[in-house]
């Protein structure tokens, strides 16, 4: 994959007189992963010109990892959406920076303080990714009434459960900080359609957070989304990850979206002890088809209602 030129980590800011909300977008945290930038440029666009109105306060759009994407790889030295524990910012805020995703995250940890601190509202994360494996856009959040209030509004599956598999990710610090924050994952890294998705999404958040009125815009991503859904769970609960390392040899077998149902018994992937099969029916999401990363794929289940995955359930 060729790099993104980002020229600096904020891409884009729009404030309005009135207050109001602040959204977040965090695009590219991994650096292979530009389609949330380019998502973001559309929106920003149409807001500058005018067609649609900004009625009260910020939107701001923040680059994740600026070296990595300039150099279209995932990371250089380390997963960056894997680093915001408590320990690792205490030592970041001391300004000890040891690698260069530090060196990235002390200045996205300092972005996000800028906006914290002069927001006249509320404060939302979006968190935009795509993956390896193609399929549909969903929502990634964590299981609290407040994060579920908001994505409801997504005509996309939601999911809960991953951010509390996983250390250290980016919308966790945001949600402890009391911003309203969830991930998307916009679909597979070179598609067009992730672009056109995570625009939809974007839209929708701003007309949720109160930053836009109704419009066409929002009508559009509305119907965009329900297009791509298709035959895929409303809502899963992620309930274990199948964690790996190099040694492994992990590799996922081929055809699986990047949200799919499987049956007791389907092959899903070979390691150096042999076959890893489903042990029930349920629901694979994020299988990995790329050489980075520490997460084979995340296991889920069905629920009927977003509202019936209790909040800290996943744990």
């Amino acid at each position: 994959m060729s790099g993104y030129p980002v020229a600096e980590r904020v891409i884009g800011r729009i404030a309005a007189p009135a207050p109001g909300a602040s959204v977040v977008v965090g695009a590219g945290i991994h650096g292979n992963e530009p389609a949330g930038i380019h998502a973001a440029e559309r929106v920003l666009a149409a807001l500058s010109s005018g067609a649609v109105d900004v009625r009260g306060g910020e939107l701001v759009v923040l680059a994740g990892n600026v070296a990595a994407l300039r150099r279209g790889e995932r990371y250089l030295a380390r997963d960056m959406n894997r680093g915001w524990t408590d320990a690792r910012l205490a030592r970041l805020r001391r300004g000890d920076a040891q690698d260069a995703e530090d060196r990235e995250q002390m200045e996205l940890l300092a972005a996000l303080d800028a906006v914290a601190g002069r927001a006249r509202g509320p404060v939302h994360l979006a968190d935009l990714h795509t993956s390896s494996a193609a399929g549909v856009p969903f929502v990634l959040f964590r299981a609290s009434e407040e994060q579920r209030a908001f994505v409801s509004a997504f005509p996309i599956p939601v999911i809960s459960g991953i951010v509390e598999q996983v250390e250290g990710v980016l919308s966790e610090h945001a949600c402890a900080r009391g911003f309203i924050a969830f991930s998307v994952e916009g679909g597979q890294h070179d598609a067009p359609e992730s672009c056109d998705s995570l625009e939809a999404i974007l839209w929708i958040t701003l007309r949720r957070a109160g930053i836009v009125g109704a419009c066409d815009e929002v009508d559009n991503a509305e119907r965009v989304l329900r297009s791509m859904r298709g035959d895929l769970p409303g809502a899963v609960e992620v309930i274990a990850r199948h964690a790996i390392t190099q040694e492994d040899a992990f590799v996922m077998e081929r055809g699986f979206r990047n949200i799919d149902r499987v049956k007791k018994g389907d092959l899903l992937a070979h390691d150096r002890s042999g076959e890893v099969r489903a042990h029930e029916d349920g629901v694979v999401v994020l299988p990995l088809y790329q050489k980075l990363g520490n997460d084979g794929f995340f296991w889920g289940r069905e629920v009927v209602d977003v509202s019936r995955s209790a909040p800290g359930s996943s744990r």
